[in-house]
């Protein structure tokens, strides 16, 4: 492998921004394929794929998301294109059969609670980095956000299984009008120990 060229690096991190405001643009057909594509190949593991996504893109969709997003992200999940509901899995380990198959006994590893519970947690975190990512990677913006309600949008969308929610993520394209200054960003000798 080779590094990514500067402009592959600014569209993805550098020069990404979190967006709060969107054109009235839709998604290409076929683009929440093309992402989901792209998403299933990040690591996560024993290849345990915790994450579970929910795109809300109609207005009947977003008419049952709004009641269980703060005041300040309504706007936001109701203009966008889609929002990405990231949620994990408390059962992932059924698929292991299927998704880590040379290691037949590997759903017992997580058959505690406790483990499953940070398993599923810490994997489709990663996966809904991976989302963001995947869809800058595809030319969307992306506005990901924590102000909702949890328990609101389990029983709104997740009714019935063992399924949680994680955090939310605007997708769509990005109006520039919309952008708050950069904030800051740690210095490298403020989080990095190199032992």
């Amino acid at each position: 492998m080779t590094a990514l060229p500067d402009a592959v690096l600014g569209q993805l991190l550098t020069a990404a921004r979190s967006h709060n405001k969107w054109r009235a643009e839709p998604l290409p057909d076929g683009t929440i394929e093309a992402l989901y594509e792209l998403v299933r190949m990040g690591p996560t593991s024993a290849n345990c794929a915790p994450a579970r996504f929910v795109f809300v893109t109609t207005g009947a969709a977003k008419d049952k998301l709004r009641p269980h997003v703060s005041a300040g992200n309504v706007d936001k999940v109701m203009t966008a294109p889609a929002t990405v509901i990231i949620g994990y899995d408390l059962d992932f380990a059924r698929h292991l059969p299927t998704l880590f198959p040379h290691n037949p006994g590997a759903a017992g590893w997580f058959a505690a609670p406790e483990v499953a519970q940070v398993t599923a947690f810490r994997n489709a975190t990663l996966q809904g980095a991976y989302l963001m990512l995947a869809a800058r990677a595809l030319g969307l913006d992306c506005g990901p956000m924590s102000g909702f309600d949890n328990g609101g949008v389990d029983r709104a969308f997740f009714a019935g299984t063992r399924i949680k929610s994680n955090f939310l993520c605007a997708l769509g394209y990005g109006d520039p009008a919309g952008l708050f200054p950069r904030s800051p960003r740690l210095a490298f000798a403020d989080a990095v120990q190199v032992l």
